[in-house]
């Protein structure tokens, strides 16, 4: 329900900016706020699961995330709207990873590739209606009905939570208050930052001090974390490397492909013309690249190891947005629905590997806070991706001489080969990889390694 939310408003960004009477890239802010607050309570997730049992805790979840969509569809302002998807991230920081640690806590290593493959399944299949009903929903009803649609799905989640899951609770010590506010308080002024300069670009000291005082608060954070005695979230899974290059390499590519549904809906319609439902219909392409390849993820994995797929896939990645920015008004809807399709298909095979190698060498007493910084970093990545790319069409307004309020074909064009730079940039940390980094979660591989002992 919460990934089903985030990619039906992304066909529909044009019709709620018109009703709102602000440029369509400035409704990033309604995206990325709801982006902002997830990563914000995150950390509440694991200790007050854990304090009040998981199932409690997930159902309350549901019921805020309900609330909060009924009053997305009842705003009539670009501020209300924000602050009812700040309300609806609260309650989605509290779903995800919590039903992702009932999943993961005791999970024995060699079930993690199937475990975290059948768990992926939602998070494509979401997205693979969003677009498409989302246009539907804005071109032939009103937008609103996109948030009210939470009801019933939500009430279903609600009955279903309470009969399928145990309130299981765990031991937990005093709630580290401190480094929940540094944490939180200072990505979100970083990312109110970059959101500030995208829509405001020709004002430079506010926005950039705005970045600068988010940037000391998350150093200050990382600090306080490292020396305090029960802190927000432990650090100690950055010791493995294959966790790490999830947090570095990682973060940079989740960046870039979290600018995919941003920038693709709003380059159909703003620059090429497309209806809501036309763009929706052709972004579904991209999901059904992801749906396509899932099932032979894990052969792929097996058959030639982290290392070799995470970089031919990353430069795969970073040549799809070159792609993306090729298309003009002569391009046929077949070719823009193949390229997004192939774009699917490495965005779900790259997102799989990290997801998967993050936790491979993390021990199950570490699972907890190694869940915990990846749900954050994740999230993070997902709002930076979103505000990036709008601070991406504002950078290429200007280096068009053009106005970033009436972004055309030309304006995304350049931003997608910003994103592809951007892609390009991960693969540096892949690259540090031994080739056999990763093998304990791979069965084949291990069973290789056997024979030849």
């Amino acid at each position: 329900m919460e990934i089903l939310d985030a990619t039906i408003i992304t066909t529909a960004l044009p019709v709620i900016a018109g009703d709102f009477n602000v440029p369509a890239a400035h409704l990033s802010i309604g995206v990325s706020a709801y982006l902002v607050a997830v990563t914000l309570f995150i950390p509440l997730s694991g200790y007050v699961a854990d304090k009040f049992g998981a199932r409690t805790i997930f159902i309350a979840a549901i019921a805020v995330f309900t609330f909060a969509s009924v009053l997305c569809g009842l705003s009539t302002s670009l501020i209300e709207f924000t602050l009812s998807r700040i309300l609806q991230g609260l309650g989605g920081a509290m779903m995800v990873p919590v039903g992702r640690l009932v999943v993961l806590r005791d999970l024995p290593k060699e079930k993690l590739v199937k475990t975290v493959a059948i768990i992926t399944w939602p998070a494509l299949s979401a997205p693979l209606i969003g677009p498409v009903l989302g246009g539907y929903i804005a071109t032939h009803f009103s937008w609103q009905w996109i948030f009210y649609m939470n009801i019933p799905l939500g009430i279903i989640a609600i009955v279903a939570a309470q009969y399928l899951l145990i309130n299981s609770k765990g031991d937990v010590g005093k709630f580290d208050i401190k480094g929940f506010l540094l944490t939180g308080i200072g990505f979100a002024f970083f990312m109110a930052g970059i959101e500030f300069f995208a829509s405001a670009s020709d004002k430079l000291v506010q926005p950039l001090g705005i970045i600068a005082l988010g940037f000391a608060l998350m150093v200050l954070a990382i600090r306080h974390v490292k020396k305090a005695r029960n802190p927000l979230f432990s650090l100690d899974a950055m010791q493995h490397q294959t966790f790490r290059l999830s947090v570095y390499g990682g973060s940079v590519v989740r960046i870039a492909l979290g600018s995919a549904p941003f920038l693709v809906p709003l380059m159909l319609q703003l620059g090429l013309g497309y209806s809501p439902v036309e763009a929706g219909s052709l972004l579904l392409w991209l999901f059904a690249g992801n749906l396509a390849i899932k099932p032979a993820t894990t052969w792929i994995m097996n058959t030639f190891g982290f290392k070799r797929v995470l970089v031919v896939n990353g430069v795969l990645i970073a040549l799809g947005f070159v792609a993306l920015a090729l298309i003009n008004h002569t391009t046929s809807s077949f070719a823009i629905a193949t390229i997004l399709f192939v774009n699917g298909v490495t965005r779900s095979m790259h997102l799989t590997l990290l997801n998967t190698i993050a936790f491979a060498d993390v021990p199950p007493s570490k699972m907890r806070d190694a869940n915990t910084l990846g749900a954050i970093l994740m999230q993070m990545n997902r709002g930076l991706g979103i505000t990036l790319s709008a601070l991406a069409i504002a950078t290429a307004s200007f280096i068009l001489g053009q106005s970033a309020d009436m972004p055309n074909l030309q304006t995304f064009t350049l931003s997608m080969m910003f994103m592809a730079a951007v892609a390009l940039v991960s693969i540096c940390d892949s690259l540090m990889l031994s080739k056999e980094d990763g093998d304990s979660v791979l069965n084949k591989r291990k069973e290789k390694k056997a024979r030849r002992a």
